[in-house]
């Protein structure tokens, strides 16, 4: 079993891309705080339900902002001991928590704008200085929008991009609100109830949709399948890669953390087949720059079709099988000579190679195997014998 750590660039990285983060949602919450102060005044002045019912709107994107800025600060902080996995569910909760207030606000806006059509509450014509507010908070919001998701592109935060949605539903709502009232302007003030409760709409569909992709980050969805494909064919074209089978991925705050095993030739080396390991997390890290955290384990044949060992079946480890072959090949001079026993785990058995003493007195190493072999036979977990002159491996 293998694993990639994060280098202290990739922490470096992480620091910036806070601090961009926190940089955009301040900028954001001045914006909204501006923009929500002077539709509410405007709303309440003119008697418009959907213009105070987008301030307000304007006026939560503050509480989500301050939120998201303490979430992205406490969700990028390296692993620690008490995470090892590092902080990035704060940010997914922070997204269920974000979506849950967009339909607390949607539910809230829309139920007063009913009340207010069916009641008929006459709307006067709101002005032309109350149209041009909703002009300059449309263009405003728009502008944070993008602004928010370029960061949150660069940067991989789900909960950025959460908020910068958040900001989007402002400016679409604030377009709803213009409609109703250039119509209320011409006499037509039923069009104000009807497009607050069309703001609702629109806000509690973004929030709905918050709340889904944080949950399914929450119960470890995987990645599509064509990604994890690239990620399949990226890992199998590093050399000394045989095979890739169970590979997984899941989601942890914007970041990716994938699981592998690497098929590799049957008797490399421990070392050798850890550094395939490492290139193949190299590659990877290269080729998907969201993913975070990779582990993999080796294995030296493909067995993802195998059936499952029973218990009873269990292969002996090293020291179990010294010793069954310390009893059954006792006296033996290949046995009394070795220098080095090389154990290879393979196809349900253990394949045996046997360093002897360049001076064995065996008269021939094939005649050697075949006499160790007639005294192993009740040994039904050995496999392939074979016997080799020399030190072997250190």
């Amino acid at each position: 079993m293998g694993h990639m750590h994060h280098s202290r660039a990739e922490t470096d990285d992480r620091a910036a891309d806070t601090r961009a983060a926190h940089r955009v949602t301040l900028i954001g919450a001045g914006i909204d705080f501006v923009v929500g102060m002077f539709k509410l005044v405007a709303g309440l002045m003119v008697g418009s339900a959907a213009l105070v019912a987008d301030g307000i709107h304007s006026f939560s994107d503050i509480l989500t902002d301050i939120f998201v800025i303490g979430a992205t600060h406490y969700g990028r902080q390296a692993p620690d001991r008490g995470h090892p996995y590092g902080h990035g569910r704060i940010e997914t909760l922070a997204t269920l928590w974000l979506g849950s207030i967009l339909i607390f606000v949607a539910g809230a806006i829309a139920w007063g704008s009913l009340e207010r059509l069916f009641s008929g509450t006459p709307v006067l014509a709101p002005g032309p200085w109350a149209i041009g507010i909703a002009v300059l908070a449309l263009a405003a919001k728009e502008w944070i929008f993008r602004y928010t998701m370029q960061v949150a592109k660069r940067v991989g935060s789900k909960l950025l991009e959460a908020n910068a949605w958040h900001s989007r539903s402002d400016a679409l709502s604030t377009v709803v609100v213009l409609v109703g009232l250039l119509g209320a302007q011409f006499g037509a003030g039923w069009l104000d109830g009807v497009a607050a409760v069309v703001v609702a709409i629109m806000v509690g569909k973004i929030g709905g949709e918050l709340l889904w992709e944080a949950s399914q980050e929450l119960i470890d969805t995987a990645l599509p399948e064509a990604e994890q494909e690239r990620m399949r064919e990226t890992a199998s074209q590093v050399p000394g890669v045989r095979g890739v089978h169970d590979l997984r991925t899941r989601t942890v705050g914007g970041q990716v953390l994938l699981d592998l095993h690497l098929v590799v030739r049957p008797r490399v080396t421990v070392s050798e087949a850890h550094e395939v390991g490492n290139e193949v997390c190299r590659q990877l890290h290269q080729a998907f720059p969201n993913l975070s955290d990779v582990t993999f384990h080796i294995d030296p044949e493909d067995d993802q079709d195998a059936p499952p060992q029973h218990p009873l079946h269990v292969l002996p480890l090293r020291e179990e099988v010294e010793a069954e072959l310390a009893t059954a090949w006792s006296g033996l001079p290949a046995w009394e000579s070795r220098l080095t026993l090389d154990l290879h785990y393979l196809d349900q058995h253990i394949d045996i190679s046997l360093y002897v003493r360049p001076d064995s007195s065996e008269l021939s190493l094939d005649e050697a195997a075949d006499t160790l072999r007639r005294h192993a036979a009740r040994l039904p977990w050995i496999g392939r014998l074979r016997i080799w002159q020399g030190p072997g491996k250190a």
